[in-house]
């Protein structure tokens, strides 16, 4: 399975994808999901964060085996986002408090759907992926505040 988007990994996000720039989720490609793959599902957090081991940016799952694009700016149609640490069902983009912070956008393959409401966090949608992952890939990017 893998996951692109507009920067190759380990390279620099897009300010536009930023809560410097526009804050909307970049696109992002799905190709080569596994052929039994139920449902897929996102996560995109911030293992640099300061205050806590990691900071969510999206939480979003119940994705089609089928989708191969996630539009910018968009969820994919029927998926379910959770909340993230804006306290937001929403994305939210890097924003570091200084320095730069690496952000692991997790793709998931499931063997079922995610029986949660929207609203769930992280934390909710990890165990409820518990011993259901067929296939998991990762694409990493990073940011460095801008001065203002």
């Amino acid at each position: 399975m893998k996951l692109t988007s507009v920067f190759n990994d380990s390279e620099e996000i897009p300010l536009k994808y930023t809560t410097d720039g526009e804050d909307i989720n970049p696109p992002l490609n799905i190709s080569e999901v596994p052929e039994d793959t139920k449902s897929l599902a996102l996560i995109i957090d911030d293992p640099d964060a300061v205050s806590r081991n990691s900071w969510v940016h999206w939480v979003v799952w119940n994705i089609s085996p089928e989708t191969t694009k996630i539009e910018e700016g968009d969820v994919p149609k029927g998926a379910i986002e959770g909340m993230n640490d804006f306290r937001r069902k929403s994305y939210g983009g890097p924003a570091p408090p200084s320095g730069r912070h690496r952000y692991f956008f997790k793709l998931y393959a499931l063997d079922n759907k995610i029986n949660l409401s929207n609203g769930a966090g992280k934390e909710d949608v990890e165990k409820a992926m518990e011993s259901h992952i067929i296939e998991e890939t990762r694409l990493i990017g990073t940011y460095t505040r801008k001065s203002k």
